[in-house]
Formats: C-alpha cells, sequence, structure tokens
C-alpha cells in the first residue's frame, strides 16, 4: 500500500493544472472540426489538423512548462516551501501534452460528424451525441456571430490605426504599474486555519505557580467566548510542535502556553474575536500574554523585527530602548517586545581574591558551594507507595517566604585547601547586581532585537517603512546600526531569487519561440503580450484588495507562460497564411477571427479551473489564483488587438511556398 500526502502546495498546484489540462485538447479537437465543418471527412481531419498544429501546441506546452521550471528551484525556506505547487503543474500539463497528441486525434477521428461511409451509428449514445451537437452548433454560431460583430470590426480598426493603438496599450500598461504602491507588497498571509496559541511570559525568576495562575486566566478568558471549541495548556514549557513552522524553544517555570481551536475559520470575523481576545489579555499585569495566529511559509520570529548592532551592551539596550518607543508611536504595531528592556538581578560574590589566597580558599571553590548551597546538589531519588519517583536535593534551608536570600549565605563555609573551613564572609561579599537579561550575537556582533506584531487591516510593508522611516531619524552613535529583520529580510531573501528566476524562465521561452519561428520578429511579437497581462493582474490585485505577495509573483511568473503559449497559436497560423501566398492585412485579419475562438476556450477553462481557488478567501492560494485570471482577461481582450498590430508594425520574414496549402478548403 502505498501512502500519499498532499500539502497545500500541490494541492493548490493541481488546481491550477486543472484549467491548463485540456489547452492543448482543445486546440487539436477546435482545429479538427473546423476542417470537419469545411467538409473534410473526419479521419483526415484529425491527421491533417493534428498535423498542422502540433509544432505550434508542443512549442506552446514547452513554454508553459519553462515558465513552472524555474520556480521548482526558488532559494530559501520559501522555495522550499513551493516547490511542490511547480511539480504537480509540470508532469499534469506535460502528460495532457501526450494525450493531445495521440489520444484526442484518434477520439476525434471516430467522434466528430463528418463523412465516414458506412450506416450511421445508432442507439442511445448517437442520440446524446446528436442533442450535444446540435445545443454545440447553436454555441458556436452564436459565438462566431459575436466574433464577427464585434471582434472583427475593432480588429480591422486597430489594424487601420496600428500606432495609435500600440501606444494606448503601452499607456494602460504604465498606469497599471503606477498602481503597485496602492497595492502593497507582503512575503506570506496568516493560515486560515481555525486555531491560534496564547503565549504567557511571567517575568524572570517567576515561579511556576505564578505562572500556573497566568495560564488560568487565558483559560477564563477562552471559555468566555462560544466560537472557542477546545484547548490545551501547558506550564513551565511550550507545547509541543502543532505547526509545522513553529518549533518549541524550552523549558522555563516562567514560561507557559495555551493552543487553541476555534469551530470554524471566518475570514471576517475571527480576527475581530482574536482581537478582542488580545485586548482583555493585555490588561493582566502580572505577565506578558501574547495571541499569535499561524503564518505560511517559512519560520518568521516576528513580521517586524530591528536588530541592532554595537559593541557595548549597556548602549545597545539604551538604543534598544529608543526603538521600542519609535515602534509603539508607529500606527498598526501591538504587542512591542523589546527583549532586553528588563535587566536580569544576579549576585556578584565579591570575592576578596588576596583574603582567599592567604586563607587558602580558591575562587571556584567559592562560587561552586554558593550554587550548590542555593540551587542545591541531587542526592538521589524517593519512590512513594503510589509508585511516583522525585527527586532528592540537598540545598540550604530555605526561608519561610520560600525564596533565598542574602542572609542565607551567611552560614556557609568553604572548603580551603587544607581542608579546613572557612566561612564565606571572610573572603567574600556577596551582593545583588543588574545584569543584562540576555546577550545574543550575530554575525559575530553583539546584537539587541526588537520585535513588534502588526495590527489587523494594516500592511506590514506599509508599516515597516514607516518604522524605517523614523529609526533614520535617530542619532546612532558611532559603531551602533540598525538592520529590518522579520519580514522584511526573509521577504528580500525569498524575492531575490525571483529576478534570476524570471530571467531563466524568459530565455528557455524566448529560445523555444526562436527556435519554432526561426525569427526574432516573431518572438518578439509573442512576448509582446506579457505587459497586457501584467497589467490585467494588477488591476485584479488592486480591486480584490490583495497585496503583491510571494505566490502572487508566482502567478505572474505562471502567466507568462500561458499568455505566450495563447499567442504563439496566433503568431503560428498567421506565419502558415502568409506562406500560402495571403496578403498581410488578410493574413493577420483571418488567423486573427480563427484563432480567437480556440484562444478563448483555453482562457474560459483555465479561468473556470482557477475560480474555486480565487473564491474560497485564501490569503496564500487566492492572490496567484486571481492573478492569473485577471490576467488572462487583459490579454484574451487586449492582446488580440495588440498582437495583430505588432504583427503589422514588425512583419516576420516568411517565404511564400506555392502548393503548402493545408489541405483545407478555403471558404
Amino acid at each position: 500500500q502505498i501512502e500519499r500526502r498532499l500539502d497545500a502546495a500541490a494541492s493548490a498546484g493541481f488546481v491550477l493544472a486543472l484549467g491548463l489540462l485540456v489547452d492543448d485538447s482543445i486546440v487539436v479537437v477546435e482545429n479538427a472540426a473546423r476542417w470537419v465543418r469545411a467538409g473534410v471527412p473526419r479521419r483526415e481531419a484529425a491527421e491533417g489538423a493534428t498535423g498542422q498544429i502540433w509544432l505550434a501546441v508542443v512549442g506552446c506546452t514547452i513554454a508553459l512548462l519553462l515558465a513552472f521550471l524555474p520556480i521548482v528551484f526558488l532559494p530559501e525556506g520559501a522555495g522550499a516551501f513551493l516547490r511542490s505547487l511547480p511539480m504537480a503543474v509540470l508532469f499534469t500539463v506535460g502528460a495532457s501534452l501526450f494525450v493531445a497528441l495521440t489520444i484526442i486525434p484518434f477520439l476525434a477521428s471516430r467522434m466528430l460528424r463528418g463523412d465516414v461511409g458506412g450506416a450511421p451509428p445508432t442507439g442511445w449514445f448517437a442520440k446524446l451525441l446528436d442533442r450535444s451537437d446540435a445545443l454545440g452548433d447553436r454555441s458556436l454560431e452564436w459565438l462566431m456571430r459575436g466574433i464577427r460583430s464585434i471582434y472583427a470590426p475593432a480588429l480591422s480598426k486597430a489594424l487601420e490605426w496600428p500606432k495609435a493603438t500600440l501606444l494606448g496599450a503601452l499607456v494602460l500598461f504604465l498606469l497599471a504599474l503606477a498602481t503597485v504602491p496602492l497595492i502593497g507588497r507582503s512575503q506570506f498571509p496568516v493560515a486560515d486555519i481555525p486555531q491560534f496559541l496564547v503565549r504567557v511570559e511571567a517575568p524572570d525568576g517567576a515561579s511556576l505557580p505564578e505562572t500556573d495562575r497566568a495560564v488560568r486566566v487565558v483559560e477564563d478568558e477562552l471559555a468566555r467566548h462560544p466560537e472557542v471549541r477546545q484547548w490545551f495548556s501547558n506550564v513551565g514549557h511550550q507545547n509541543p510542535q502543532v505547526y509545522y513552522n513553529v518549533f518549541p524553544t524550552g523549558i522555563a517555570p516562567a514560561l507557559g502556553e495555551v493552543f487553541a481551536e476555534l469551530r470554524n475559520y471566518d475570514p471576517d470575523t475571527t480576527p475581530a474575536l482574536l482581537d478582542s481576545i488580545r485586548t482583555r489579555l493585555a490588561e493582566y499585569p502580572a505577565a506578558r500574554i501574547t495571541v499569535k495566529q499561524f503564518e505560511n511559509g517559512p519560520p518568521l520570529e516576528a513580521p517586524i523585527v530591528v536588530r541592532i548592532s554595537g559593541p557595548d551592551v549597556e548602549v545597545l539596550r539604551q538604543m534598544a530602548s529608543q526603538v521600542e518607543d519609535v515602534l509603539k508611536q508607529v500606527p498598526g504595531t501591538r504587542d512591542v517586545d523589546n527583549a532586553v528592556r528588563l535587566r536580569r538581578t544576579d549576585i556578584d560574590l565579591g570575592i576578596d581574591r588576596e583574603k582567599a589566597s592567604l586563607l587558602g580558599v580558591s575562587p571556584t571553590e567559592v562560587d561552586r558551594t554558593v550554587r550548590l548551597a542555593i540551587a542545591g546538589l541531587p542526592a538521589g531519588r524517593y519512590r512513594d507507595r503510589e509508585g511516583e519517583d522525585y527527586d532528592v536535593t540537598v540545598r540550604l534551608p530555605v526561608p519561610p517566604q520560600g525564596r533565598p536570600t542574602l542572609e542565607m549565605l551567611e552560614d556557609i563555609h568553604v572548603s580551603n585547601l587544607a581542608g579546613g573551613q572557612v566561612p564565606l564572609g571572610q573572603v567574600a561579599s556577596p551582593r545583588f547586581e543588574a545584569a543584562p537579561n540576555v546577550i545574543r550575537r550575530y554575525a559575530r556582533e553583539r546584537i539587541a532585537s526588537v520585535k513588534s506584531w502588526v495590527r489587523t487591516g494594516y500592511n506590514t510593508d506599509r508599516v515597516t517603512k514607516q518604522v524605517e522611516g523614523k529609526l533614520s531619524a535617530l542619532a546612532w552613535p558611532p559603531g551602533y546600526r540598525y538592520v529590518m529583520a522579520g519580514e522584511a529580510e526573509a521577504s528580500k531573501e525569498s524575492f531575490s531569487g525571483v529576478p534570476v528566476m524570471l530571467f531563466l524562465a524568459l530565455l528557455g521561452i524566448m529560445a523555444v519561440l526562436v527556435l519554432e519561428f526561426g525569427s526574432f520578429r516573431s518572438t518578439l511579437i509573442v512576448a509582446g503580450v506579457i505587459p497586457l497581462g501584467v497589467m490585467g493582474a494588477l488591476l485584479a490585485l488592486l480591486v480584490t484588495g490583495y497585496s503583491i505577495s510571494f505566490t502572487a509573483v508566482v502567478g505572474l511568473i505562471a502567466l507568462v507562460g500561458i499568455e505566450i503559449k495563447n499567442s504563439i497559436l496566433l503568431v503560428d497560423f498567421t506565419n502558415q497564411l502568409r506562406e500560402q501566398g495571403m496578403e498581410l492585412d488578410r493574413a493577420i485579419a483571418e488567423a486573427g477571427e480563427t484563432r480567437f475562438l480556440p484562444i478563448l476556450l483555453t482562457s474560459a477553462t483555465a479561468i473556470g479551473g482557477l475560480l474555486p481557488l480565487a473564491t474560497q478567501g485564501s490569503g496564500l492560494y487566492s492572490p496567484l489564483a486571481i492573478v492569473i485570471i485577471g490576467g488572462l482577461i487583459s490579454s484574451t481582450l487586449l492582446a488580440r488587438l495588440v498582437t495583430p498590430v505588432m504583427y503589422k508594425l514588425l512583419p516576420p520574414t516568411v517565404e511564400v511556398r506555392p502548393g503548402s496549402g493545408d489541405g483545407m478548403p478555403r471558404h
């Protein structure tokens, strides 16, 4: 038995491939049906139509595969997160090409209506086919009437004014690019799942009962909301790993965590519910309580992280305090966390090394004795009647208040080298002192990090830019600097591979086009459809309110292959008509009308296949689908005018071949 595990990226890839699966078959069947309608017997039509178009179909599919292939090799965690999506598309579309060039022509030669000789088929299946054919004829007649009455006159006008048409398309593209700042940028959205975490951080040194008290406050708040289905809590450590990019960090008495599950996730009401819980829990004074939604993509410390580096710990703490104030002043931030704001209280033994040396006491022995007296020394285990085991620790008696004090150290004696006992007070003067809570290093430099989350309804990229603008105005001491980490840094790492990925995709597609057409002009004409698709994609994001996320960029790359696939069909057929000796304008017009229907059908199937993904409201994969749908709509409508116009302005050199007709009667 083979176990199959389909992750979300693979599922989205299969949904995306669903709209592309029948593209090649549609083109082959439509071309064969066109031959049959012209009076060619269906077997000859299937053979001739497939032979006429197979090279264009192969070129289309290879161009599409090359658009998805670089996504497989994306760097960093984002690439690993999405890798199964392009793999699903590559294998599915590759299989569809094989089917379109082998099985589909065979079925067309048997099932299309035409002159085949012999008795016509009978039975219920034949009647069903006849009814389907009648409905298809009416639909086809309606579509062809629309093409001749709307598209043909529009194409004729565009060919009369080619430069004006091209200039108008360029202006529309530039206007669409101007909307990029309005759309905004992001990396990965929060996960739309009915689960969240509540993290409890009591003050440093807090006891387990104090942390448990804060956790019970969280549980009482969750119980107030009927939308919360269930939860489980941990005190003294985090939950086990419950989400793929959230990892347990350690064990500490001051740490607690609650994993909660909602009855369902609603993109409209769930964020408001979590904001309500977050506001109530922020009122608890004895612990820091944060409500965290799970996020897609690689793990992030926080959406906004300011990493400050410099040599002196005290100066780092002062600058971190200023950065904390800046973050709190910027609209859209919440739960600002400065890891070095609170200092830790340590014990400085104050060892008099000269006196300790005279008395034969080692400083190491002093430190070890004090540590054992306060923290204790494991002496064994005790098992009660119920079989429960308990650690036995030997240490000084704890005062009635239950916490060690400096006065406890007055009774400690330290061993010297002669085996005698020396009172601790003769060689040391213990006292409390403030020390940094944590000292971290990054790239061999001391750092202090201040992090913040983003409020519901705010774009992380815009908030980050506001924070960065305010930080630039601060007076930074020499040798100290800041870096915007968090999502800004992760976005740079993730998008760093996009330019290379785009270059490789375009390079591969251009190579295929040059090999297929043997002309740089034809390649340029085909590639001219790309800006028209980008225009529709940007407008679709603007209308739907999604930002330019990482998956939206992946959708743009996929859109390039899909658009070029449609454009190849038009340019290839125009070249064929010119090879037969047809005049340039007439060849452009006839190719535009003839290829409009299969391009329209393939675009419609792709849009229909992506609609469920676009309408499900997923912050992760809906932008990908919306980008492709918007791009297909704009390229299907505008490129059918712009591509013929570019063909007229840059006509490729085509060798006229007498007798090179396609075998189909002209009409």
